[in-house]
């Protein structure tokens, strides 16, 4: 007698539990899709934050948040151009907000589009000056355009923001680096391998500079530091494309490289 009692009690609990007044449903489902999808965004399952994020856009269309968010994970997705495009209806619908402007930015980025990076980063700047995102990623810009000395500006000014992080200060002196400023670029290194000695890009860094001067073994000692660390360095193609070094430092460790696995 105990055991059937419990299964009606655990039917009916069932019951209210998976049936939603209607009006319920309009108010909590909404929201609890968002949520999910934000928090698959955050985890890194892109596939299903996709998905959910379709399905609650297809209900929320004049969404500028979802969109947005829609954006980046499309861009994670390989797919820049949708990305575009979904950050360009969150700004029509949103222009005061500056977060799609930026993310946008990052999307033509990857489509080498410089000039539109250019223009929404500026964009986030006049509104923004202090903008450690902004300031960062239009430095990249522009060393990207060959343009070394304002890249090497912005990410001075990224480097002493509130928001400061470390690879701030290691693209300011690559960009001094490739400026051929070798000394005060060796002397922002070092004071940046002191505060953060398990940082592998600066110590890459170092690797080539030493190289360049003629330092081979304080360079191996560097470069097995930077290897252990992060594998990505030995390639010239991620390098370049994806961390974005400028050339004389990237031409200075794939030399230094190529000398030690000789």
């Amino acid at each position: 007698m105990i055991k059937k009692r419990l299964v009606k009690v655990l039917i009916l609990l069932s019951t209210i539990f998976v049936f939603f007044p209607f009006s319920l449903q309009a108010k909590v489902l909404p929201k609890f899709l968002f949520e999910k999808a934000l928090q698959e965004s955050k985890d890194g399952d892109f596939i299903q934050a996709e998905k959910d994020w379709n399905f609650y856009l297809n209900e929320n269309p004049n969404d500028a948040a979802a969109l947005s968010n829609r954006g980046n994970i499309r861009l994670a997705l390989g797919d820049p151009q949708g990305a575009i495009n979904d950050q360009t209806k969150a700004i029509q619908i949103s222009p005061e907000d500056l977060d799609p402007y930026l993310n946008r930015g990052i999307a033509e980025e990857a489509l080498k589009r410089w000039d539109d990076a250019s223009k929404d980063y500026n964009y986030v700047l006049k509104n923004n000056p202090k903008d450690f995102s902004a300031l960062y990623n239009l430095g990249n810009v522009m060393g990207s355009m060959d343009n070394w000395i304002e890249a090497k500006r912005l990410f001075s000014q990224a480097a002493s923001s509130n928001n400061a992080i470390p690879m701030a200060s290691s693209s300011e002196a690559l960009a001094i680096y490739q400026l051929g400023d070798l000394e005060l670029a060796e002397k922002k290194i070092r004071i940046l391998i002191r505060k953060y000695p398990l940082f592998a890009d600066a110590r890459a860094a170092l690797s080539a500079l030493l190289w360049r001067k003629g330092f081979t073994g304080e360079a191996e000692s560097n470069w097995a530091a930077a290897a252990g660390l992060d594998i990505r360095y030995r390639e010239i193609n991620w390098l370049l494309n994806i961390r974005r070094w400028p050339p004389n430092p990237s031409n200075d460790l794939v030399a230094f490289l190529a000398f030690k696995n000789r």
